[in-house]
């Protein structure tokens, strides 16, 4: 029988559900609905991930790795913590003041940011980031209670759920309300049985002591979060400051990542924390990241090299021939796997050394700009791709001159660093030929 991990079980609930919007989007976009209906839907999960994602993020890698490892709860296996009932107030508290921020902006941002048109279903819009944003940490909940089968029957049942009930409107030619409907009454299936879980798993005791303890080890997270996130956005500012519309279009199809890599890496990386608030030995933790990541190595590596060697032929077929230049993008982006798969921030984190995560964010998203800004006037938009590329590097060489600094922990120790140099020549010579020989 095939044995679910931890690590495995989170890696394939990102997957689900990245895999199950995916579906919905080819469903609606072979559906009756218009394009102008297409772009709602769209608008609507842009805008409830924008104002959400780095503190949800922030705060659940806070929680991971101090689970049990509070200096204001001492955790005993034989009792509830309150640990998970605090997070979840302050993960509700953080919830109810997105919505409170889109409720005042309401009028700049249908007016500035998004159509007008789109007021219709703003409500809604506010109803869905209050409700959805807390269930994020229902497969968290599992990972923390070792429960990696539970994170899989979970994802199972609840995106297969989300897809029947969002694609029934699309089935029957409804109208569009009906798929926000859809979202919000899953969002309520999903929070109830959040609840569920932080009444079986935690003791109901309000710790405003906890609370804090919460916010100091996630804000510098949250912040940087924000910034990493943001770094999207200032590359095309950039752009369009320098390029007309057609060209920025060629840039946004190609700057992106391949997205099982993101999904991988990142689950892994939070699928790890929790083993910091066990009672461990560093060098033993160490050196699991180090034979968990080589196997990641050993799949997202090859994986990119055939995106590289296939792009420039898939490009024109998924979109159109005025799209061959975006392969170029794209190709620059696949090389952010070489930084991707090193997690010295992982292990920062989880000896709650946040701060330095954010200073690492900062200084990245300045490498960014102002090499975009330098090397876009004489590659072009390239340029700008290179300069992501690069940031990102000197971000995670950071972390791991400060935890060899600090810790004594070399790269060496939690990297297999004969595989990943093997892998990373590999591949920037493979991008090296497609990039000179095949375009």
């Amino acid at each position: 029988m095939l044995k679910i991990s931890k690590i495995s079980s989170l890696q394939i609930i990102q997957i689900l559900r990245f895999g199950i919007l995916l579906l919905i989007g080819i469903a609606f976009a072979k559906s009756s609905f218009s394009t102008e209906y297409i772009g709602y839907y769209e608008t609507f999960l842009f805008v409830s991930t924008a104002v959400t994602f780095f503190w949800l993020s922030g705060l659940t890698q806070a929680l991971l790795p101090i689970y049990k490892k509070s200096n204001t709860f001492l955790y005993k296996v034989t009792e509830k913590t309150p640990v998970l009932f605090n997070s979840f107030l302050l993960i509700v508290f953080f919830s109810i003041i997105s919505g409170i921020i889109l409720l005042l902006f309401k009028a700049y941002i249908l007016d500035k940011l998004i159509n007008s048109a789109f007021i219709e279903y703003y409500n809604l819009l506010i109803v869905y980031v209050v409700i959805s944003s807390p269930a994020y940490i229902i497969e968290y909940i599992y990972l923390l209670k070792n429960k990696p089968k539970l994170i899989l029957e979970y994802g199972l049942i609840s995106y297969i759920l989300q897809l029947l009930i969002v694609c029934l409107p699309v089935i029957f030619n409804f109208n569009l309300i009906w798929v926000f409907y859809g979202l919000i009454f899953i969002s309520i299936i999903r929070f109830f049985w959040l609840i569920v879980l932080v009444f079986q798993n935690s003791k109901l005791t309000l710790s405003f002591k906890f609370i804090f303890e919460h916010l100091h080890l996630a804000w510098p997270l949250i912040v940087s979060s924000f910034l990493g996130g943001s770094a999207q956005y200032v590359d095309g500012f950039i752009i369009t400051s320098k390029f007309d519309e057609a060209t920025f279009a060629i840039f946004r199809f190609g700057a992106r990542e391949l997205p099982i890599s993101v999904l991988l890496a990142n689950a892994f990386s939070n699928a790890m924390l929790p083993e910091f608030s066990e009672d461990f030995k560093l060098d033993e933790l160490i050196n699991k990241i180090k034979k968990k990541s080589l196997v990641l190595m050993h799949l997202l590596f090859p994986l990119t090299i055939v995106m590289l060697l296939l792009s420039n032929t898939l490009f024109p077929i998924i979109f159109n021939s005025n799209f061959t230049e975006s392969a170029l993008i794209f190709n620059i982006y696949l090389l952010l796997i070489i930084s991707r798969l090193l997690f010295p921030q992982t292990i920062l984190i989880g000896l709650q050394q946040t701060k330095i995560i954010l200073f690492t964010s900062v200084i990245e998203i300045i490498i960014n700009v102002l090499l975009s800004l330098l090397l876009v006037n004489y590659i072009g938009i390239s340029g700008v791709a290179i300069a992501t590329v690069i940031a990102f590097l000197i971000e995670k060489l950071i972390l791991s001159s400060f935890l060899y600094q600090k810790y004594d922990v070399t790269i060496y120790k939690f990297v297999n660093i004969k595989w990943y140099v093997f892998y990373s020549v590999i591949t920037l010579l493979i991008y090296c030929f497609v990039e000179f020989y095949l375009f």
